[in-house]
């Protein structure tokens, strides 16, 4: 497949069809990681992905599932829902905390290198039988970030497999650059509003089958999604955002950075730890 347009526009978006975005996979080289192996990096820049990654023992997973819990009734019980708790290290601490451990920033500046900024936090959470799907899509497509460098810290809360509805990745598709899709915005089964369409043709799936306090990694551009959750368990993850210093947010992206490794870059914000827990 001949590579795509690397400042390709995103139909039906306005605002992302005026920044001259770089979609292409940027491959990791550091040939003397402390945390990874080479072999693992070989691994992300052939397959997209890392996994399993062992983060938190089970106690310390436990204490977080805990935090969480507390933390979804709190929003539930204003009428939000289970997928609502987005951008979470700018109002909770106890994410702020999460998203710049060092067990994890070490591991993410292995591949990234020597200056990094975390971004994003995001809890994704089924419930049982709750009926939402994700899409297959690229990150990379809806978020206003050139080059495409970031990569994405899937941490279970709680046991991830096929009978919850783990996540699943196409292996290799993140070297495709970014892909056609179509808009989904009125199915409301799904989560997103974006759908790539006869994925088949790019290979099997891999479920991303995670025990509570492990992790996955993988890249902005490699496909993935996940079924409806039919079973009688929860299915819980947050996901931690992270890319390179020398890569431009816009749309106002920038103010959600936390420089967690090197110099801070002049167009990155580099936000404290918030006081809320």
């Amino acid at each position: 497949m001949a590579a795509p347009n690397i400042f390709q526009p995103i139909p039906g978006q306005d605002e992302l069809q005026q920044i001259p975005r770089d979609l292409l996979f940027h491959p990791g080289t550091n040939t003397n990681p402390k945390v990874l192996t080479r072999e693992q990096i070989a691994a992300f820049n052939r397959d997209g992905y890392i996994l399993p990654l062992r983060i938190f023992t089970e106690s310390e997973i436990a204490g977080l599932r805990t935090y969480f819990d507390n933390l979804l009734a709190r929003y539930m019980s204003e009428g939000k829902d289970s997928y609502s708790i987005s951008s979470a290290h700018l109002r909770h601490g106890r994410v702020w905390d999460v998203l710049t451990n060092p067990r994890i920033v070490s591991i993410v500046s292995d591949l990234l290198g020597e200056s990094v900024v975390a971004w994003g936090s995001h809890f994704f959470c089924k419930m049982p039988k709750d009926g939402k799907t994700v899409s297959w899509h690229q990150d990379a497509s809806y978020w206003p970030l050139t080059p495409s460098k970031a990569v994405t810290v899937w941490l279970a809360i709680d046991d991830a497999d096929r009978g919850n509805a783990c996540m699943k990745y196409i292996p290799g598709t993140q070297g495709l650059g970014h892909l056609t899709y179509n808009l989904s915005e009125t199915d409301e089964s799904n989560i997103l509003n974006q759908t790539v369409p006869e994925v088949e043709k790019y290979g099997a799936p891999v479920y991303v089958e995670l025990k509570a306090g492990e992790a996955s990694l993988h890249s902005d551009l490699l496909l993935h999604g996940s079924d409806a959750n039919t079973s009688n368990r929860r299915r819980c993850g947050l996901t931690l955002r992270f890319t390179t210093g020398d890569v431009r947010a816009y749309m106002g992206w920038a103010d959600k950075g936390v420089i967690v490794k090197g110099d801070v870059p002049e167009h990155w914000g580099n936000r404290t730890r918030p006081e809320e827990e």
